[in-house]
């Protein structure tokens, strides 16, 4: 199926119609926040589940009942998604976690007055990019992704759900009130996964000891991540994510991108960010 049949046009970026009827858009766009609210931020497959699970350990002081006991779409939801209209989110205690794929300039007007706190995760986009390819493989709610260089073109030129890498990272990193968000690199968080978990949650004001902090970071390692039904995606039936084909927790590694792009399509790669990162002045872990 088309992008025309299977996507709708929101804000000038594709969004997946299934997952993102309008009422869902509009009940995203009236959202009240709370100051004391924790969003995850991210361009699809750059980390998302790594920090649905991370966050609410470090927000309940490492008590593995907030990971166990809802999936991840439920625990820390999707604000643009029709799950969000279901649960009652504003009855929810606080503080309470969101995520969102949203561009910054997509964000709803009360997002702005509120100024809630951001945890904004970024990858290498080479494998944001390889990521995507497997995943487009194995929904029947995304375009099948076609060939890998069809596949790259869309992706380099932003024709994919989301919208583009590029412009998606330089609004986040072009925020203003950037003492709300902390940044942070997928590959970061694989360099020194203690490291992030202590940073994350200095940022979230819940400080914890070192044995908590190194619980949290061992129960978030890929490996034992992959073991829990609550966030490995077991639970979606087949007929939208097929994990026979691909898992949905594939490596959880850096660099796969090595395995799956030509020298050729690297060049292009190469160049097309070289163009559109040039005024950029964020250190990346992979520059």
């Amino acid at each position: 199926m088309t992008e025309a049949e299977l996507y709708t046009l929101y804000k000038g970026v594709y969004l997946p119609s299934h997952l993102h009827p309008p009422q869902s858009l509009k009940y995203y766009e009236d959202f009240t926040f709370r100051p004391d609210d924790v969003i995850i931020v991210t361009y699809p497959k750059s980390g998302t589940t790594w920090m649905q699970e991370i966050v609410p350990l470090v927000m309940s002081g490492g008590d593995p009942a907030s990971v166990e006991t809802l999936p991840n779409w439920d625990r820390v939801p999707w604000l643009e998604e029709h799950r969000a209209c279901v649960l009652n989110l504003e009855e929810r205690p606080s503080p309470r976690m969101f995520s969102t794929h949203f561009h910054y300039n997509m964000m709803p007007p009360g997002f702005f007055k509120v100024k809630p706190k951001v945890i904004y995760v970024m990858r290498n986009p080479k494998d944001v990019f390889t990521s995507s390819f497997h995943y487009y493989g194995i929904t029947s709610f995304l375009v099948k992704p076609g060939s890998q260089s069809e596949f790259l073109h869309k992706f380099l030129d932003g024709k994919v759900m989301f919208g583009s890498w590029f412009d998606h990272v330089k609004s986040w990193l072009n925020a203003e009130d950037k003492q709300h968000i902390m940044y942070i690199c997928y590959e970061e968080m694989i360099m020194d996964l203690k490291d992030s978990v202590a940073r994350i949650a200095q940022f979230l004001e819940k400080p914890l000891d070192a044995e908590v902090v190194e619980k949290i970071a061992d129960r978030c390692l890929f490996k034992n991540m992959k073991q829990n039904n609550m966030s490995n995606y077991s639970m979606v039936p087949c007929e939208f994510i097929d994990q026979t084909k691909s898992e949905f927790l594939r490596k959880g590694i850096a660099g796969d991108w090595k395995n799956q792009l030509s020298e050729a399509e690297v060049e292009h790669f190469d160049a097309v960010y070289k163009d559109k990162m040039k005024d950029v002045k964020y250190k990346f872990v992979w520059d």
